[in-house]
């Protein structure tokens, strides 16, 4: 049956809402290539400020995702997707031109912001105007499109940055930011929201995105402050505070910010709670990797775009795997195996492979393969677990909340990262990166371990439908 005159064209707004998922999550591969470059230009700035680069927009992106698909509802997809690419490319503008890091840290909680707009909207038009039949493919399609920009970011940041500098980083998004505007504004179908569409609570909004920007920053700063600065502990404490303050609004709220109902299902809170715990790791390597490199090795950007760009392929070879998957038992053996091999990389970063002298064949080639696999198997394989376990009606708001922990942590590993490096005895030494890389080990295990609380779950049943259900219906 094709599709009524006048509709938009499915394919066309998929691959419309796939390109802004690229572009939100390209920019956090080609940015981590210039966190060295960028760290150079502003000497004097502490590696604890100029984290804020990084994490601040994950923060922004994750306390915006959580309502932003609501948002889209009450007041209209088509118009959340345009607005906030709209902010997004101007942030990006703005980031490329600042003259300052405290300008940088600024435009990028903008750009952050809008790019947390941008990403459930996205998702929102996909599922409205896809037919049913094909909602899976699509969603799959979407899902890759953030993994094939990381696999290519580090090509396009070695590519750019050393012909024009770091700048580049946020610049290559303006040409991309107008083709889309363009293409939404000509192909996007107008959403009439439902008269029982609400607007998320606003209050409960803005405590849980103060809340989550405390807490990162009493992590972000307790190493340049002192952990038992009254700085550190005013800032920790009131942001746990106002997340729980969050939490008890959405139990009453008729338009909650946080979905409880979803959290009370196992399968869905222990693998969203696993994908933030990997984020963190990942973020962590990500932003440590090329700064070991450039620093520890003196290797130029090209030469570590084309290394980090190793470990995004092999992410990318292990999502495809997982991906292939049909169980959810072997998804969550699948998923331990993934911690432990990321587990092992890190190991070997922390080892005598990664000292003063570099050592690709050793050292770099083995943990890069190991961990990117891993990685790719892992996160794909609790992506799936965390949307299996979510009914149709809660899919959207789920997989946003899903992504909204991914980039808590990942904000989280970030600003554990930079406390790691200060605490060491001589920050920005070999044995600094070991003990950042033993603290990801570390938490790569607790994952797996938590993750194979899951395996009961699943146990093998004469029915697949009767292993499956409970879960789904939250139990």
């Amino acid at each position: 049956m094709g599709k009524p005159e006048g509709a938009p064209n499915p394919s066309h707004v998929l691959a419309l809402c796939s390109g802004i998922t690229f572009i939100a999550f390209l920019d956090f591969a080609v940015v981590n290539i210039a966190f060295p470059e960028i760290l150079e230009d502003f000497p004097g700035t502490s590696l604890d400020t100029m984290t804020w680069i990084v994490s601040g927009y994950a923060v922004m992106f994750a306390a915006v995702l959580a309502p932003a698909g609501r948002i889209a509802d009450s007041i209209g997809r088509r118009t959340v997707f345009l607005w906030s690419l709209a902010a997004f490319t101007l942030a990006s503008l703005l980031c490329g031109l600042a003259p300052s890091v405290e300008w940088l840290v600024a435009a990028r909680f903008v750009q952050g912001a809008a790019a947390g707009g941008m990403v459930p909207a996205a998702l929102g038009l996909i599922l409205s105007t896809t037919p049913r039949e094909r909602i899976a493919r699509a969603v799959s399609v979407w899902s890759a499109a953030a993994g094939f920009s990381a696999a290519i970011g580090p090509a396009v940041g070695g590519l750019l940055l050393p012909e024009f500098g770091w700048r580049a980083a946020f610049f290559v998004n303006l040409p991309f930011g107008a083709v889309l505007l363009a293409g939404g504004l000509a192909i996007l179908p107008r959403h009439v929201p439902g008269s029982g569409d609400r607007l998320p609570d606003a209050t409960g909004t803005a405590v849980l995105g103060l809340g989550i920007v405390a807490v990162v920053s009493a992590l972000t700063e307790g190493g340049n402050w002192g952990w038992l600065d009254a700085r550190t502990l005013s800032l920790g404490v009131v942001g746990i505070a106002l997340v729980i303050v969050a939490v008890l609004r959405s139990r009453t709220h008729r338009a909650p910010t946080i979905d409880l109902e979803v959290w009370r299902n196992r399968t869905y809170k222990l693998a969203t709670g696993g994908l933030g715990l990997l984020s963190s790791t990942m973020f962590a390597w990500n932003i440590a990797a090329p700064l070991f490199a450039a620093t520890i090795w003196d290797w130029t950007i090209l030469g570590t775009a084309g290394a980090l760009s190793i470990g995004a392929v092999s992410f990318v070879a292990g999502s495809l795997i997982a991906g292939r998957l049909k169980t959810p038992v072997s998804q969550v053996k699948v998923t331990i195996v993934g911690c432990v091999l990321f587990a092992g990389s890190n190991a070997i970063w922390a080892s005598s492979l990664f000292g003063s002298t570099s050592n690709f064949w050793g050292g770099w080639l083995p943990a890069a393969v190991l961990g990117g696999g891993g990685l790719g198997l892992a996160m794909t394989c609790l992506s799936t677990l965390a949307a299996g376990a979510m009914l149709p009606l809660k899919f959207a708001g789920g997989i946003g909340m899903t992504l909204s922990v991914r980039q808590v942590g990942g904000a989280v590993g970030v600003a554990g990262f930079a406390a790691i490096m200060l605490s060491s005895a001589d920050p920005g030494s070999v044995s600094s990166f070991h003990n950042v890389y033993i603290a990801a080990m570390a938490v790569n295990l607790i994952c797996a371990l938590s993750v194979s609380a899951l395996i009961p779950v699943f146990r093998p049943s004469p029915s697949p439908e009767l292993a499956v259900a409970p879960e789904r219906a939250g139990n």
